[in-house]
């Protein structure tokens, strides 16, 4: 740490007193622990998980336990998509998974290595000049006794021999007075939130709490890496206005990652051969028994997937009760046409194709690859924790399952090909998926060849923040899974306009050749340019 005290020495001028310089050295230290803390505990657990799983499914022998693992799973799965009631056997299976689960821990070779801790010093040196990593944190005010704020705050830290910066930014409640919903306009609410025209009682927008305080420590940056924590999980920092004119996208090119140990630690993708993209849209949610069973025969390990056989598409937002998509399947056959193009393999399944058992196959084959890029095209959904929100008394049977379970994984899912029956009956068809693909089942997937994963649907990014481990969805089930990259939802997305967004990207990424986050950024600054309000263009947002 002499080094970093070096520093502080010659930036001290000779008026500056020894308290002055015993002060900025303790903040230093301060912001160095805070950061290694911010890396090690961000999401322990699915970085773990996913490194753990990953050393695994590589061991012919370790890679059984993680099928027999999932086979569990899959069963859990099952029963807590019944009501209360019926479900059988639970408490043996959680039983028999939790005891495989410390099997794998004890006898997975490289089981350090997946827990390797990494310091604010490595990260420092992934950066080169005019990149910075931000670590957003959320934490609980002692004076020195506890309060019931909760204030969050911004760990920079810039290339070179430094140490990170310690940012104070806002307390939580000043940035709900911001965001607190409201369903009467959508395209003006989200406008006004992210061009600083809604305010909290203190008179600060979303740039006064955000961008204001940051903006002197991002002096001379062109690149953000940064982690979200708590609400921020909620907010696309691109779409906020500096001014009348420029956006944060617009000054900086933001990066949106789980934890920044990512720039040390990179994703390692899987070993098997790239597989076929995969795209799904134009979904029949009202498929019978004898379609869905029709469908679940077709083989998809040997590749006999239809190429398309009429995609249906909903109009208004993606959310709501299960209706057909009306622009979802232009969306799917366009990006189809897309990869035809560039001739890559691509397969489609729309109507009563796309069903759940077509894309649970790979969790269940250890030799069927899972696709390079995945396309869903669909609604998704998220309930908030019942205990603070009960309305399932006016849910239908299926719907009060979902709503009203204690597990926040199982309150976050996507619906397939005949997701309605269960939805309003409560169960599924006689041998058959009930077609509610919950971020549960998402999680037990073993998608680690798949660069992309893109949910074209509503609030795919939403889910119950918890704690240091973050956001409990959709988006942490894709990453257990093994998916690189995840394009998701923060609120209810207008359907045509997210059919635009989605063709706009694939033919900047599969014809413009640009990097994956290059070709999402121009998109959506191309979407800005036809549709000023954030409501069209910001709904969307990348992770890595």
């Amino acid at each position: 740490m002499s080094n970093y005290v070096n520093v502080f020495l010659k930036d001290i001028d000779t008026h500056n007193s020894f308290a002055q310089l015993k002060q900025q050295i303790q903040s230093a230290f301060t912001s160095t622990y805070c950061y290694d803390n911010a890396l090690f505990y961000k999401g322990f657990l699915l970085v773990t998980t996913n490194q753990v799983k990953h050393i695994a499914f590589a061991n012919p022998e370790e890679s059984k336990t993680i099928y027999s693992l999932t086979s569990f799973h899959r069963r859990l799965a099952t029963e807590y998509a019944k009501p209360l009631a019926d479900r059988k056997g639970v408490d043996d299976l959680e039983t028999k998974a939790n005891s495989l689960e410390k099997e794998l821990v004890r006898t997975v070779a490289g089981y350090g290595e997946a827990l390797q801790q990494v310091t604010w010093q490595e990260v420092q040196a992934t950066l080169t000049q005019g990149e910075v990593a931000v670590e957003f944190v959320r934490y609980h005010f002692y004076r020195p006794e506890p309060t019931d704020s909760i204030m969050y705050a911004a760990l920079v830290l810039k290339s070179g021999n430094v140490p990170p910066v310690f940012v104070p930014l806002f307390e939580e409640k000043e940035l709900m007075q911001i965001t607190g919903f409201s369903e009467t306009d959508k395209e003006a609410y989200f406008h006004q939130i992210y061009a600083g025209k809604r305010k909290n009682d203190d008179g600060k927008s979303l740039r006064d709490l955000i961008y204001a305080p940051l903006e002197a420590a991002l002096s001379g940056v062109s690149t953000i890496y940064y982690a979200p924590d708590g609400l921020i999980h909620r907010i696309n920092p691109d779409a906020i206005y500096l001014d009348e004119k420029a956006t944060f996208a617009d000054r900086f090119r933001l990066v949106r990652v789980n934890s920044t140990r990512q720039l040390v630690i990179p994703f390692a993708m899987g070993n098997g051969k790239p597989a076929p993209a995969l795209i799904y849209g134009g979904i029949d949610y009202d498929a019978d028994s004898t379609a869905l069973l029709t469908a679940a025969n077709i083989q998809i390990g040997k590749r006999q997937i239809p190429d398309g056989l009429g995609a249906l598409n909903r109009g208004g937002d993606r959310g709501g009760k299960w209706r057909f998509l009306t622009n979802s399947e232009k969306e799917a056959r366009a990006i189809e046409a897309l990869f035809d193009k560039k001739k890559y393999p691509v397969s489609m399944l729309t109507g009563k194709e796309a069903t759940e058992e077509s894309l649970r196959a790979f969790s269940l084959s250890a030799h069927l690859p899972s696709p390079r890029v995945l396309h869903l095209a669909t609604h998704g959904f998220f309930f908030p924790d019942p205990a603070e929100a009960h309305d399932g008394k006016d849910a239908a049977p299926g719907e009060v399952i979902f709503k009203e379970n204690e597990n926040p994984m199982l309150r976050a899912g996507l619906v397939m090909a005949g997701g309605n029956h269960a939805w309003l009956n409560g169960k599924a068809y006689k041998g058959l998926e009930d077609g509610i693909l919950t971020a549960y089942e998402v999680s037990q997937l073993d998608l680690r060849n798949t660069e992309l994963v893109t949910l074209s649907a509503c609030e795919t990014g939403l889910g119950e923040i918890v704690g240091n481990e973050g956001v409990f969805g959709l988006q942490r089930a894709f990453k257990i899974a093994g998916a690189h990259y995840i394009i998701m939802s923060l609120w209810k997305v207008p359907d045509q306009e997210t059919q635009e967004l989605m063709t706009l990207f694939y033919k900047r990424w599969l014809e413009g050749k640009m990097a994956i986050p290059d070709a999402f950024r121009s998109a959506q600054t191309e979407m800005r340019k036809l549709y000023p309000s954030p409501y069209y263009w910001a709904g969307f947002v990348l992770v890595e």
